[in-house]
């Protein structure tokens, strides 16, 4: 009975086979699907949770090519994390999200492409489920968004690293970006032609190396080129080097990155200028490609964390009036929205000197930390206020006004912070919330 049993339950899994293997659903889409299917794709919460996802894909700031965030995610508060970035063909992006202490917890990485410069974009890529990093790999020049989202009533502290790096190594030993003497496009034979590649001046003999691993394709000497290899790389670039004083690679060999190929010389029509190693990329249906971008390392120093950190997760304020939430990290970054003094919000994450920060009504932004201060101290009463339900939060799409306490229309209420027409109070029981200016 067992073997039959054992037998039958292996039919219907190959059954089931075909459709899981067609089922091209992202990790988070297969969530939410799950999510109406145990019937709480209806609630408030799971409502929130999907704002809050295509809310930061459309407020996502524009941050540099290494970025790091470090923060606390609250549980009982849906929310994502969205960045956007500008990429070049030839780079990789990487991110990757950390979360000490906890192994349980799945978050969604999910990337897209912005193509026009409006949205919805284009998906490209997710992060298997149960991963915590994701490449997301360039075909053209552009903006990319990266959002990352833990599930339902999961949070914590978490510290997120975001890098864009060449995809090639440098293809000269010991080479740099400034050793480039001529870039792509610049002109030859008096305009009739462009520049197809970089070249990289060195001493002649200098080695010139495997950009990444691949095969050997074709060795060989032409007028133009001089001494030449081709080398197809195993992501099915063709990598070209010509000029060279010497080969020391054979047609069909098998190679690793940063194997010798040859020596830097000016083999070929090169041979009145300084030695000096053309480099070209080439992938088929497309042509020629800037090479400039495969191995360009960007020179982005990351700014020391200067923001009190016991601060994650709390609610701060304004200090004063004409506090700007800025969209981006950036200090040079001179738009936003201008607060008012004493205006809440809840701290999220931090770079920099700088505070990400979660309004009352779900918008999220970066404000200085020097402009921020606690909301331990009251700065005033309820006076005046006509509102009697302090309520839990002002977010949530069908019950925004969940009741915490009631109090009498006579009760004066400490205030310690303010956005729009609520006050943030606190009642003698200890009670946090909002009161509405009605």
């Amino acid at each position: 009975m067992l073997l039959v049993s054992g037998v039958l339950g292996g039919c219907d899994a190959l059954e089931e086979l075909p459709g899981r293997l067609l089922d091209r659903r992202t990790p988070r889409e297969k969530y939410v699907a799950g999510l109406g299917a145990s019937g709480l794709d209806g609630t408030a919460l799971a409502a929130d949770w999907l704002t809050a996802g295509e809310r930061a894909l459309r407020e996502a700031p524009l941050v540099p090519a290494s970025h790091r965030e470090e923060g606390y995610l609250a549980p009982a508060e849906p929310v994502a994390m969205a960045y956007r970035v500008a990429a070049r063909r030839g780079q990789v992006i990487d991110v990757e999200i950390i979360l000490p202490g906890d192994s349980t917890m799945t978050v969604f990485l999910d990337a897209w492409q912005v193509e026009g410069g409006s949205l919805p974009p284009r998906h490209l890529v997710s992060a298997d489920s149960g991963h915590r990093r994701l490449e997301i790999d360039p075909r053209r020049d552009g903006e990319y968004l990266i959002r990352i989202q833990p599930e339902l009533l999961r949070g914590g502290r978490f510290s997120i690293q975001l890098r864009i790096a060449p995809t090639l190594a440098f293809p000269v030993s010991g080479g740099r970006e400034n050793d480039v003497g001529s870039r792509w496009g610049a002109e030859r034979d008096g305009g009739v032609r462009s520049h197809q590649g970089i070249d990289i001046f060195a001493k002649r003999g200098t080695p010139v190396i495997a950009a990444a691993a691949g095969v050997v394709r074709r060795v060989d000497e032409t007028g133009l080129g001089g001494k030449v290899v081709w080398l197809t790389d195993d992501a099915g670039n063709r990598l070209y080097y010509a000029h060279l004083d010497t080969q020391t690679v054979s047609g069909g060999e098998r190679v690793e990155s940063g194997d010798t190929l040859g020596t830097v010389g000016n083999t070929g029509n090169a041979i009145t200028t300084p030695p000096h190693l053309h480099f070209g990329v080439y992938r088929r249906g497309e042509g020629a490609l800037d090479p400039w971008w495969f191995v360009y390392r960007p020179r982005v120093t990351e700014p020391r964390l200067a923001v009190d950190t016991a601060r994650y997760g709390d609610w701060v304020r304004t200090r004063s009036e004409g506090v700007v939430l800025r969209p981006g990290p950036e200090a040079g970054d001179r738009e936003g929205v201008l607060l008012p003094r004493y205006t809440a919000a809840r701290v999220v994450a931090a770079v920099g000197s700088w505070y990400r920060v979660r309004l009352p009504d779900g918008a999220m932004g970066y404000l200085s930390a020097a402009g921020a201060e606690p909301v331990a101290v009251a700065v005033g009463d309820s006076d005046g206020a006509r509102g009697t339900n302090v309520l839990s939060n002002l977010t949530s799409r069908e019950y925004p006004e969940t009741i915490l306490a009631t109090t009498q229309p006579t009760s004066s209420l400490a205030v310690h912070g303010r956005f729009q027409e609520y006050l943030l109070v606190r009642t003698r029981d200890g009670i946090s919330g909002w009161l509405r200016l009605e």
